[in-house]
């Protein structure tokens, strides 16, 4: 199939919006659908705040996932089946005074969620878990018996 490039500004649809045309009562839903349907927004995906390398050997699923700046107790793994779940909250707050005075006052709350699948159920009595450097690895051992099966159509 063949491509054809085209040219694109990301703003003119936008900037095409009649502001005479506002109106408050219109839902959030309705908003988000129509920018949706403009060209320039669609498939524009988010990345996944959590980023992470999966390996397949024949025993287990070795999961490397980036979480830099946590503390391993804010970190929460849950297995279900093939279903991993890892969420992390950080709360962080600074205080910086000069002369007895408070400047500035900082705070900082953050989570991060990330889903996924794997192609077969996971042993969790010997999952084992691992945190250091900003690093998440996860050993997942494979279950036994989960291995599939092709059948002949007749």
């Amino acid at each position: 199939m063949a491509r054809q490039l085209m040219r694109s500004t990301p703003f003119g649809d936008i900037a095409r919006l009649d502001p005479f045309r506002f109106d408050p009562f219109r839902n959030i839903e309705e908003v988000m659908r129509d920018l949706s349907m403009m060209p320039t927004l669609r498939g524009f995906d988010v990345e996944p705040t959590i980023r992470m390398d999966v390996e397949e050997t024949d025993k287990e699923y070795v999961v490397k996932a980036d979480m830099p700046g946590m503390k391993k107790e804010d970190i929460q793994v849950a297995i279900e089946g093939n279903e991993v779940t890892i969420q992390s909250e950080s709360a962080e707050e600074k205080e910086e005074k000069h002369e007895g005075k408070l400047v500035r006052r900082e705070r900082h709350w953050g989570q991060q969620y990330r889903r996924f699948s794997l192609p077969q159920e996971i042993n969790d009595q010997g999952a084992q878990a691992h945190y250091e450097n900003g690093v998440l690895m996860l050993n997942l051992p494979k279950k036994a018996g989960g291995i599939s099966k092709t059948l002949a159509i007749k």
